[in-house]
């Protein structure tokens, strides 16, 4: 893997335990770096030297960053404003996108706000929800949870803090959102004395290369296909590529090739419209990785 080598330190790695563990496996896995099952469950061992590896709760995993245990780790950025660690952001991976809001009984509010009288509020995210109560000006008592503080009302609060992906769970329990706090998704941070180290920066640079490579590719395709001569300027035209497309003569001239990473979202509408310009033997591939 690039800019790993058994020369360089040790990396002490942590991935987060629990909902979004697959998600961080599957890109390292993507990356080159296969996390296997070690006779202690919380050390998987990793298929790359270079790396210890443990498995953390993402809120354990930016406190031991902070303190400098863990060199470099995945977390919710969520849990980073939560514990107002100061921590260096190295990647968005852009996995397991939540946001993190205030809801209510819809019956509790007053023309779609909150009614002003004194509220209990619920959340396991203390400092989060304790800053907007402060920054509302609400007159509140915060009730801290320790898990499923969507069942709190109406009976036990007023309001919860906590964070939501679809807002399904909410609508379940009859509770409507009333403000956004943040957004928050799975981030590669690092631990600023790691960083600091001249000896560990080169790895650590070396992996967010990789894992970013990984989420380039994942988010385009190699889209390859044959054109005449005459229509191979409108074919390029509109062929969405990072830089300028590859373009090689077929064999005995009878026309040319083209080959494009394009965005994997532009997909439904440019291949029907590659046909409409003339091309044809139109190929869709799946990429590994993207070093631009």
């Amino acid at each position: 893997m690039n800019g790993l080598t058994a020369e360089q330190p040790l990396l002490h790695l942590a991935v987060p335990k629990g909902r979004i563990e697959e998600g961080v496996t599957s890109l390292l896995a993507d990356a080159g770096i296969e996390l296997r099952s070690g006779a202690r469950g919380y050390r998987p061992v990793s298929s790359v030297e270079g790396f210890e590896v443990k498995l953390l709760k993402p809120q354990n995993i930016v406190e031991m960053l902070a303190a400098g245990t863990r060199d470099v780790g995945f977390a919710g950025a969520d849990w980073v404003v939560e514990k107002s660690a100061e921590l260096i952001e190295l990647l968005d991976t852009g996995l397991d996108p939540v946001r993190v809001v205030a809801a209510a009984p819809e019956t509790l509010l007053v023309e779609g706000r909150l009614p002003d009288r004194h509220l209990v509020v619920a959340s396991e995210l203390e400092r989060i929800a304790s800053d907007w109560i402060r920054r509302k000006g609400l007159d509140a008592t915060l009730v801290r949870s320790y898990g499923a503080t969507e069942v709190f009302p109406p009976e036990d609060a007023d309001v919860i803090v906590d964070i939501t992906a679809t807002g399904e769970t909410l609508s379940a329990n009859g509770l409507v959102v009333v403000d956004e706090l943040l957004r928050s998704s799975t981030r590669l941070y690092a631990s600023p004395a790691a960083l600091d180290s001249a000896r560990k920066k080169p790895a650590i640079d070396g992996l967010v290369l990789s894992l970013r490579s990984v989420l380039e590719a994942r988010g385009r395709a190699m889209v390859e296909l044959n054109v005449s001569a005459d229509d191979v300027e409108e074919v390029v035209a509109i062929l969405p590529c990072m830089r300028e497309p590859t373009i090689a003569t077929l064999h005995g001239g009878v026309g040319l090739a083209i080959k494009a990473a394009v965005p994997r979202s532009e997909l439904p509408g440019l291949i029907p419209l590659l046909k409409t310009k003339g091309a044809t033997d139109i190929v869709v591939s799946r990429l590994e990785q993207i070093v631009p």
